[in-house]
């Protein structure tokens, strides 16, 4: 199906928020254009290649060839501190107080360099396979919220995600013949976002443009759902703090686990887990 989805520029739209909204509710995806600058772009890429290159020091080929996965960077904000300013970006935050609340955390922050190869060699792994990445129904409470950069403009040829449109917040998983009649690849400009309830069913498409094709998923969850990383930990406390005060939270800052009755008897502004987290 050669379908299509809302796409919204906030720099033309100051309604934006709202037509964004409504097509989450509808769609359950929308794409929000013109969001990273090209200075920006240029920085990040440079940082992907630089933190994959480290994730591959640190962990190994080997263990990394048996988690299955093709091209994933995660805990991208260890290797380079521009990563966070992708956090706190205004068009990110908005839709985040807009759909999971302002007192959401970041549940992950993975990167994706897509390696390009002929279609009939592309092994067959969880992100080229169509899932949801909040696999629970909860009567429509939104939980869970996807904000994917385009880093490489995404195109039928380079392994652009492929989704579902009106498959989110749906209890059973949609018919085999429905997602081969209602998927489309999501082509959009770099530096575009696209957003999507992340009850949506999506797949990374097939890369075969001769190059790497760069992407960045963030997705952000109530503050009660334990994180994929615990950044504050992986990260450690000093960098945190070193960030804006809304960028600590995101990271998981005012949710932490206390460990101990010391840390547990504190007063109000020294604790682990602030008041009014959600």
């Amino acid at each position: 199906m050669n379908g299509d989805i809302s796409r919204i520029d906030p720099r033309k739209d100051a309604a934006w928020a709202a037509r964004f909204a409504a097509s989450l509710r509808e769609q359950g995806c929308c794409v929000v254009e013109r969001v990273l600058d090209d200075s920006l772009i240029e920085q990040v890429r440079a940082a992907m290649y630089r933190a994959r290159d480290g994730i591959h020091a640190e962990v190994g080929q080997a263990r990394l060839a048996r988690a299955g996965e093709l091209g994933v960077l995660r805990l991208m904000l260890r290797f380079d501190p521009v990563f966070f300013r992708l956090l706190a970006l205004p068009e990110v935050l908005a839709v985040v107080d807009a759909t999971v609340s302002p007192t959401a955390v970041l549940h992950l922050q993975n990167g994706f360099i897509l390696p390009s190869m002929p279609a009939s060699s592309t092994p067959r792994v969880f992100q080229n396979s169509f899932h949801r990445d909040f696999p629970r129904h909860l009567n429509g409470y939104v939980a869970s919220i996807n904000t994917f950069f385009a880093i490489d403009a995404f195109t039928r040829t380079n392994g652009a995600t492929l989704v579902v449109p009106g498959s989110h917040q749906r209890d059973d998983a949609p018919d085999p013949g429905q997602v081969e009649r209602e998927a489309f690849p999501v082509e959009c400009d770099a530096g575009s976002m696209l957003v999507f309830d992340s009850t949506l069913w999506h797949a990374a498409g097939a890369n075969t443009s001769g190059r790497d094709r760069l992407a960045i998923n963030q997705q952000f969850t109530r503050s009660w759902i334990k994180q994929q990383i615990d950044y504050v930990r992986a990260l450690g406390a000093e960098q945190v703090l070193r960030q804006p005060a809304r960028v600590q939270q995101l990271l998981g800052f005012y949710t932490r686990v206390v460990t101990s009755l010391d840390e547990y008897y504190q007063p109000e502004e020294s604790r682990l887990y602030r008041r009014g987290q959600g």
